[in-house]
C-alpha cells in the first residue's frame, strides 16, 4: 500500500509538471503563431529576427517582460493590485487540470489517466473555476485607481456574465445526450469518425456555434474585445500593469484560449478519438496527436477571426448575447430534450 501511494503521488506530480510545461509552451508559441498568421493576413512577415523563422521570439518576449521595470503606482490598493494577476493566471492554469487528453494506462499496477484529476463532475468544476476568473479582472480594474481600468473591468464583468449563460446552456444538450458531467464519459460516448461526434451524431451543430461565439466573448477576443478596446480604454483593465504582472494577465488570456479549445474538442469533436492505425507505438501516440490537432484548429480559428473581423460596438455585443445566442441556446436545449425523450 505505501508503495502504491508513493507511485500515485509521484505520477500525479510528474503529470502536473509535464502539463504545466507543455501548456506554457503552447501559450508561448500561440503568441508566435498569432503574430505570424496575422502578419501574413496583413501582407507582412511577422517575427523573423530571433531564431530561425522567429521561433525564439517568445523566449525574447518573456525575458523582456521579466526584466522590465515594475512601475510602482502610489494610488493603487496594493494587496488587491498584486492579487489580481495571480488570481487570473492561477485559475486559468487550474481549469485545464480536469480535461482528459487521451486513454488511460497503468504504471506498476497504478491506473494513470491522461489528465491531472478525473472528476465525475468535471464539466461543472470547469465552468465554476473559469467563471471565478472574472474576479481577477474586477479586482485589477478597481484596485488600479484608474478610470480606464475600471471601465474595462466593468465591461469585462458584464460581458462575461452575459455570455456565460449562453456558453453553459450550449453544453446542456451534450449532457442530455450522454447523461454525465464527466468529460471522459462524454468523450467515450463519441466514436472515432467525424459522423460519430456530438456535433453531427448528436445534432449539436447549433450548440457548437453558440459555444464558439460565447467562447470568443468569454476570452475577450476580437470581435468581442471591448474590455481592452485600445481606441477607447488604452488597454482596459491592465492599463496600469507592467513587467511580470502584465505578463501574467497576458498568459492567463492565452491559457483560457487553450482551455476553451480543449473543451470544444472534448465535448463536440470527439476528444482524442480519430483514426488509429499502424504498429502499437503509433497507435499509442495517435490519440494524443488527434487531440492536439483539433485544439490547434481552434487556436488557428481564433487568430484567423482576429485578423479578419472588426470589433463590435458595445450595444451590439450585448444585444447579440441576450437577443440571439441566449434564445438559440434555450431552443437547442428544448429541442434536444424533446428528441431524447421521444427516442427513449
Amino acid at each position: 500500500m505505501p508503495d502504491t501511494w508513493f507511485t500515485f503521488v509521484a505520477i500525479t506530480v510528474a503529470k502536473s509538471a509535464i502539463l504545466l510545461g507543455v501548456l506554457l509552451g503552447i501559450v508561448a508559441y500561440t503568441v508566435w503563431l498569432e503574430r505570424k498568421v496575422v502578419g501574413h493576413i496583413q501582407n507582412r512577415w511577422g517575427p523573423t529576427r530571433v531564431g530561425p523563422f522567429g521561433l525564439l521570439q517568445p523566449l525574447a518576449d518573456g525575458v523582456k517582460l521579466l526584466l522590465k521595470e515594475d512601475i510602482g503606482l502610489s494610488g493603487v490598493d496594493r494587496p488587491l493590485y498584486i492579487l489580481a494577476p495571480i488570481l487570473a493566471l492561477g485559475l486559468a492554469l487550474t481549469s485545464i487540470s480536469v480535461i482528459p487528453i487521451g486513454e488511460s494506462f497503468t504504471v506498476r499496477g497504478v491506473p494513470v489517466q491522461m489528465q491531472i484529476a478525473d472528476v465525475n463532475i468535471a464539466l461543472l468544476v470547469l465552468l465554476g473555476v473559469t467563471s471565478i476568473g472574472v474576479y481577477g479582472i474586477a479586482l485589477a480594474g478597481w484596485s488600479s485607481n484608474s478610470k480606464y481600468s475600471l471601465l474595462g473591468a466593468l465591461r469585462a464583468c458584464a460581458q462575461m456574465v452575459s455570455y456565460e449563460l449562453s456558453l453553459g446552456l450550449s453544453l446542456v444538450g451534450v449532457l442530455i445526450l450522454t447523461g454525465s458531467l464527466s468529460l471522459r464519459a462524454i468523450v467515450n460516448h463519441q466514436g472515432e469518425w467525424p459522423w460519430q461526434w456530438n456535433i453531427i451524431a448528436g445534432g449539436q451543430a447549433v450548440a457548437f456555434f453558440i459555444y464558439l461565439a460565447a467562447a470568443f466573448a468569454e476570452t475577450n477576443r476580437i470581435p468581442f474585445d471591448l474590455p481592452e478596446g485600445e481606441t477607447e480604454l488604452v488597454a482596459g483593465y491592465h492599463t496600469e500593469y507592467s513587467s511580470m504582472k502584465f505578463a501574467m494577465f497576458f498568459m492567463a488570456e492565452y491559457t483560457n484560449m487553450v482551455t476553451v479549445a480543449c473543451v470544444a474538442t472534448t465535448v463536440f469533436l470527439g476528444g482524442w478519438h480519430g483514426p488509429v492505425f499502424g504498429p502499437a507505438p503509433l497507435q499509442a501516440v495517435l490519440p494524443l496527436f488527434w487531440f492536439l490537432l483539433k485544439v490547434l484548429f481552434f487556436l488557428f480559428l481564433y487568430i484567423w477571426v482576429r485578423g479578419t473581423l472588426p470589433r463590435f460596438r458595445y450595444d451590439q455585443l450585448m444585444a447579440f448575447g441576450w437577443k440571439v445566442l441566449l434564445p438559440l441556446a434555450i431552443a437547442n436545449v428544448l429541442i434536444t430534450s424533446f428528441v431524447v425523450a421521444v427516442g427513449t
